[in-house]
């Protein structure tokens, strides 16, 4: 959608002096507007404003009018100004709403609840999608069989298929209503089944061809860039070869290489390499999705991950990373097979046959580090079932694979794929891998941002569980380790959460509370603020967060949603321009 324009000024005689001090107003310094400009639609006033620059906090006023924030003064200077309503802050934080920048909500937000009640009340007012998968680009293949669908569903999944299919994804989500903005990157799995099918091996020159000028369209369309999840088929059929001849595409769109690594366990290292020579050949910045080293055998590596950003950084390489506050993280329990068992589309075929499920025994027996194993990184004691929906399989929902195991009299790995194959799905699941000290250390680092890697949920219709992340990420950081622990500043958590984000995805006019920019806007008390959702009871909302506005439109209201739907398509540096 084009950027929108400020509206001018209306023309008046001043005196110097009154234009000095209309000037100090907009640098948000000193006087207050004059009283002849049409009234504010909301002044939030007598809070500590926490404007996402990492700057000091300090006691100012924030006022809106449309869907932009209109002044960002010192406290008291609004005082008379005229206001269709004012919100009192005093005790309060008022900072630039949240920026999630591993959303896992694409089809909430195209065909379920738009609301994101479990991200809007950690103060989220945008969501970034794609990471390893995209509704688009799409084929008629990839979609599969339509017909069981509703008619409107069938229509906007076909609507995708077209050359322009990015950009009516992000139209669609738009459309339809939805409480946060939205942007995504083309998922790389996607693309590869896009030129490839299921298919395993090096592509070819068409195929190559294909996702090149697949992936050059949906930048144009306003794509942030290639999100690659490399754990995952089709994702990790692709070669390091490939990504760097697929990501060059985006380079001069000013695309981003944004990866879940190869390994972030015993290989974490030889992925982090992989990913930076990607960058590097690519012509492209790196982005790290939630950076950690998995597995207690891997949790020394942690500074020689971090020195491997830093050396990069210092020859001039893009790398940054982001992560969530968590020690366990959650994928599907497919994560503990070899990827080729996905092949072709056969998982289900594969593991019904016994001959191959012998095969797949002897190939996790036999420790290899070509591909990720998370039942063995976590352990079957650290691996929770998260969500089972098969009336025989969902009494094991919630537990240990290895009480589910004993329970079934097999073993955890025939468990696991009696599991996947009796509900026909990957099955959702937590996987404890990660180290306390080390969750506390990655966030002190500069180069880091924040991003749940879970999608919004209401807790009041959800039936399964989930992580807690999705419904406690913010809020955790705020409270547990800014007020309790003092890990890091109040000032610092907001930036990786706002513009430390928004710079990093080029995401104009967001990010930061200032005159102009738009008015996404989260208020929270800095006193009470805290998650309450836990890995066994994670459906429960955070408390803290009392007000957020998207787009000068408030959806959360005395940490209540209001069900308003004012989200917008946000979109990368290529969109902007080839318009």
């Amino acid at each position: 959608m084009p950027r929108l324009l400020r509206p001018a000024a209306p023309r008046r005689v001043v005196t110097l002096a009154l234009a000095l001090a209309l000037a100090a107003c907009r640098a948000g310094t000193t006087a207050s507007p004059a009283p002849a400009e049409a009234p504010y639609d909301l002044v939030i006033e007598n809070g500590r404003v926490v404007d996402g620059t990492g700057n000091a906090w300090y006691s100012g006023d924030v006022a809106v009018r449309g869907d932009r924030i209109a002044a960002v003064v010192p406290r008291g200077l609004l005082r008379q100004a005229r206001a269709a309503r004012r919100v009192d802050a005093t005790g309060l934080v008022v900072a630039p709403g949240f920026i999630d920048i591993q959303g896992q909500s694409g089809n909430s937000l195209l065909f379920g609840d738009g609301r994101l009640v479990s991200k809007v009340t950690q103060g989220v007012t945008t969501e970034i999608l794609g990471e390893g998968s995209s509704f688009a680009p799409a084929t008629a293949a990839m979609q599969g069989d339509l017909g069981a669908r509703p008619p409107a569903q069938r229509a906007t999944l076909e609507s995708l298929r077209g050359p322009r299919g990015f950009d009516a994804w992000l139209r669609a989500m738009e459309s339809r209503g939805v409480s946060v903005n939205v942007g995504a990157f083309v998922g790389a799995g996607t693309l590869r089944e896009y030129g490839m099918g299921m298919a395993m091996g090096v592509a070819g020159a068409a195929a190559l061809d294909s996702m090149r000028a697949a992936l050059a369209r949906a930048m144009q369309d306003g794509a942030l860039g290639l999100g690659s999840a490399l754990i995952y088929p089709p994702g990790n059929f692709a070669g390091t070869a490939e990504l760097v001849a697929v990501s060059r595409a985006m380079a001069p769109h000013g695309g981003i290489y944004i990866t879940h690594l190869r390994s972030e366990a015993d290989a974490i290292l030889e992925a982090m390499d992989e990913a930076i020579r990607i960058g590097r050949e690519a012509g492209v910045p790196v982005e790290i999705f939630h950076l950690k080293p998995a597995g207690q055998a891997n949790w020394a590596k942690w500074p020689a991950v971090v020195a491997k950003i830093d050396s990069a950084r210092r020859v001039g390489l893009d790398v940054q990373a982001t992560m969530y506050p968590y020690t366990a993280g959650a994928t599907g329990l497919t994560s503990c097979l070899p990827p080729w068992t996905s092949a072709d589309g056969k998982l289900f075929d594969n593991l019904a046959d016994s001959a191959v499920r012998a095969r797949i025994r002897a190939e996790v027996a036999r420790e290899t580090k070509d591909w990720e194993d998370l039942c063995a990184q976590a352990t079957p004691a650290g691996v929770m079932v998260s969500d089972l929906r098969t009336p025989a399989l969902r009494p094991y929902a919630g537990k240990r694979l290895s009480e589910i195991a004993a329970a079934m009299g097999r073993t955890p790995l025939d468990a696991a794929m009696d599991l996947i194959l009796g509900e026909r799905r990957r099955v959702e699941t937590t996987y404890f891998l990660m180290s306390e000290e080390n969750v506390r250390r990655n966030l002190q680092q500069p180069w880091m941002k924040i991003g749940t890697d879970a999608g919004g949920l209401d807790p009041d219709s959800t039936r399964t569980l989930t992580h807690p992340r999705a419904f406690g990420t913010y809020p955790r950081i705020l409270g547990r380790y800014v007020r309790d622990e003092g890990a890091l500043t109040l000032e610092e958590a907001v930036r990786k959460m706002t513009s430390a984000v928004a710079t990093r995805l080029s995401l104009a006019d967001r990010g930061l509370l200032r005159e102009g920019g738009f008015a996404d806007i989260t208020v929270f008390d800095p006193a009470t603020i805290a998650d309450r959702a836990t890995y066994e009871q994670p459906l429960q909302l955070s408390v803290g967060v009392r007000h957020v506005w998207v787009n000068g439109t408030q959806v959360l209201q005395d940490g209540r949603h209001t069900g308003a739907t004012p989200g917008r398509a946000v979109r990368g540096p290529g969109w902007r321009a080839a318009r």
